[in-house]
């Protein structure tokens, strides 16, 4: 089973010092175990804000470490409307959007998602399976 991974627990794995450190490197290698795992250019981008040069970046999420995926063109559709809803629902967070696409590209895809963030996916895309602290221990 294929498992999108959320940039939280990248930045967990590869920025040492977080509380989840421990946690979510062992979920992210009982996800490879169990299939993909997959980033997409949101998740790549978000990454690329922690590394000084692209080449440390890819040796920290190569592609033989993780597949490569485009967001899907339904998936950019989905983000905006669950971003829509969000606005409407009073969501004040100016730039919630990658968060939105990473949803949608796992609610499209039928993907697991790994991640420590479990509130909005739950709230936007509630047909995918999340792995968190709270739902995995």
């Amino acid at each position: 089973m294929a498992t999108l991974i959320d940039t939280n627990i990248l930045i967990d794995v590869f920025h040492r010092g977080s509380a989840f450190e421990e946690w979510s490197a062992l979920k992210l290698e009982e996800a490879r175990r169990a299939g993909a795992v997959i980033i997409n250019p949101i998740i790549y981008a978000e990454m690329a804000a922690g590394y000084a040069t692209s080449s440390s970046l890819e040796a920290a999420i190569s592609p033989t470490a993780f597949e490569r995926e485009d967001l899907p063109w339904d998936a950019a559709y989905a983000a905006g409307q669950a971003f829509l809803q969000y606005k409407r629902a009073g969501g004040e967070k100016r730039s919630p959007l990658p968060d939105f696409y990473i949803g949608a590209h796992a609610a499209v895809r039928g993907y697991r998602l790994l991640t420590r963030d479990p509130v909005r996916y739950r709230g936007y895309f509630p047909m995918v399976s999340l792995i968190s602290p709270e739902t995995h221990p």
